[in-house]
């Protein structure tokens, strides 16, 4: 689990809720956290998946790190693999691609 600017990011950023499998569905799910992209969002409650990316902390102003998007999509890029027709290595699927080139 992906250790956050504070505590009360920690707690928004990891909210289990035992009545909404889906956090976007939660109306006391605030905040989203896109490990793979490094990407946190303020969730739009309005029935869909949207989220307005942030940059800063609500809650202790500390920037959040920068995404990481564009660096994941040029790593693929650079191991020929197209993200829309092939099939993406289970280590891109989350944050484990960030530690560098796998030891398999």
């Amino acid at each position: 689990m992906t250790d956050h600017c504070c505590e009360a990011m920690n707690r928004h950023a990891h909210v289990e809720c035992d009545q909404h499998a889906d956090p976007f569905a939660c109306p006391d799910t605030l905040i989203t956290f896109g490990a793979r992209f490094q990407e946190y969002g303020l969730i739009v409650h309005d029935g869909g998946t949207s989220a307005i990316t942030i940059d800063f902390c609500p809650w202790c102003g500390a920037r959040l790190p920068e995404s990481q998007r564009d660096r994941w999509f040029d790593e693929l890029e650079r191991r020929g693999i197209d993200p829309w027709e092939d099939e993406v290595p289970a280590e891109f699927q989350d944050d484990r691609w960030l530690a560098g080139p796998s030891r398999e």
